[in-house]
């Protein structure tokens, strides 16, 4: 058995992993989007490195875009194998990769305006909200810890990791002749002892493992921390400073946190009287997916659902949904929270609210997880001066405030913490570290030989291995 790193070797985006086995059957774990990089990401995503109609199976480890965002444009380009991943992964996709695909074709657009202007023929979306919608015919649910045959040398099973709604941990049994061997990819590991999301759940012995490395060389503060500095931003912010407190959170996973964390202090007494807006249509459709999966949960949350039905919405609490609705924000002159898409301010409508407070000193800017180095987000977070949005320059006068414990993604100590299952396992060959920058893959890496862990190995792009 062969594999192929395609993506998220040298970075933390574009997530894609090719197993071919002897008898030639193709397998891609994820099958992720490259992003933040503006106009460079459009060519690092077409270019795939494999042919999509000769792949058999995908096998997908959760919905964020930077693992799943490419497959609309895999089966436009001729891939019709199934996808397997869990039963809320799919009903999340199909939200997420139609509104990634009519970002494609707003981006495509707006890009095609500057073309014509130069005299330059036109570009087309990568893909379009038609093929997002039709790829889902390919996706097949499977629940948690089934074991499931997919072919007669294949058997895979979905480990809940806890990162986000869905998330998984593929473990794989391939049995070529006389010979088994088990892979387990890890997709994205999330943190112990949060609010909404089991923990982490051990996986069996497994000859190979592929991590993820995005905090690989930093410690997370506690959850419970992580609240308590949150109420005191939300204090300055809103009652010292008067202003408004703009949230950059991902729709689906970060800003569920983030509403349930503010739902609580409200509870408690420990919020100003102030109004809050979720400003995402994407969160609000994501937030309805999560009350129908609250078979995913875990017993905090369900304690405090036996007291609140909702613990996605309170009083002060309002879902923006219309354009004109989220325009109206721009002339609210009290003191409100606004949460809003994307994370990595990159894209959504947090770039509009950016726009039009940025310049403010009354206003704080809240970062509550990962921002990729070349991204507005990180720009901005960072103390640059003056940021490009909608390519007009503008003065960052908003007070920055950060809070990574929030971040879906557990530090170094609990990823070590996730693998500690396999201490004992006297068959593990390699564990290959991806999903991280350069320098904290390796540092990752340096964490884990120190735990114990001597097989800890980073790959190169496109490099191939055989598992032997």
């Amino acid at each position: 058995m062969k594999l192929s790193f395609l993506g998220a070797t040298e970075e933390v985006t574009g997530s894609k992993f090719l197993l071919t086995t002897k008898k030639g059957t193709k397998i891609l774990l994820d099958c992720g989007m490259y992003q933040g990089k503006g106009l460079e990401t459009d060519g690092m995503n077409r270019d795939l490195g494999f042919d999509p109609t000769e792949i058999d199976f995908l096998l997908l480890s959760h919905a964020h875009i930077d693992h799943s965002g490419l497959i609309p444009y895999i089966y436009k380009k001729g891939f019709r194998g199934k996808v397997f991943c869990t039963p809320a992964t799919r009903d999340l996709c199909a939200i997420m990769l139609a509104d990634s695909g009519r970002i494609q074709e707003q981006d495509a657009t707006q890009f095609n305006k500057k073309k014509d202007r130069e005299g330059q023929k036109p570009i087309e979306p990568i893909y379009t909200e038609k093929d997002a919608a039709e790829c889902m015919s390919q996706f097949i649910s499977i629940p948690y810890k089934l074991s499931f045959t997919i072919t007669s040398e294949i058997t895979i099973q979905f480990i809940c990791t806890g990162h986000m709604l869905g998330g998984a941990a593929i473990y794989i049994t391939c049995k070529e002749g006389r010979k088994t061997r088990t892979l387990c990819y890890t997709g994205d590991v999330g943190r112990y002892s949060k609010q909404i999301l089991p923990d982490p759940e051990p996986f069996p012995y497994a000859d190979y493992i592929i991590t993820e490395s995005t905090y690989g060389d930093r410690l997370h503060t506690t959850l419970e921390e992580a609240e308590l500095r949150l109420m005191m931003v939300v204090k300055d912010a809103c009652a010292k400073r008067r202003g408004k407190l703009l949230i950059p959170s991902f729709a689906i996973g970060r800003t569920q946190e983030i509403v349930y964390a503010l739902h609580r202090l409200k509870r408690a007494g420990n919020l100003p009287d102030i109004e809050c807006f979720v400003d995402s249509p994407l969160a609000l459709s994501a937030t309805n997916i999560y009350r129908l999966h609250d078979e995913d949960f875990n017993e905090r949350i369900r304690t405090f659902m036996e007291r609140t039905q909702d613990p996605f919405g309170f009083d002060k609490l309002t879902y923006v949904r219309t354009i004109d609705d989220s325009k109206r924000l721009n002339t609210y002159n009290r003191p409100c929270i606004v949460i809003s898409a994307s994370g990595m301010m990159e894209a959504g409508r947090i770039k509009h609210h950016l726009a039009n407070n940025i310049e403010d000193p009354k206003t704080t800017i809240l970062c509550v997880g990962y921002c990729a180095p070349t991204t507005l987000g990180a720009k901005i977070m960072r103390g640059d001066k003056k940021v490009s949005i909608f390519g007009q320059l503008y003065d960052v006068k908003a007070h920055l405030e950060r809070i990574d414990a929030f971040s879906g993604h557990a530090d170094y100590n609990e990823l070590i913490q996730y693998l500690s299952c396999q201490k004992n396992n006297k068959k593990l060959k390699r564990i290959f570290i991806v999903h991280g920058e350069g320098n904290v893959r390796d540092t990752y890496a340096q964490h884990l030989r120190e735990a114990g862990f001597k097989q800890a190995y980073v790959p190169k792009f496109r490099e191939n291995i055989e598992l032997l």
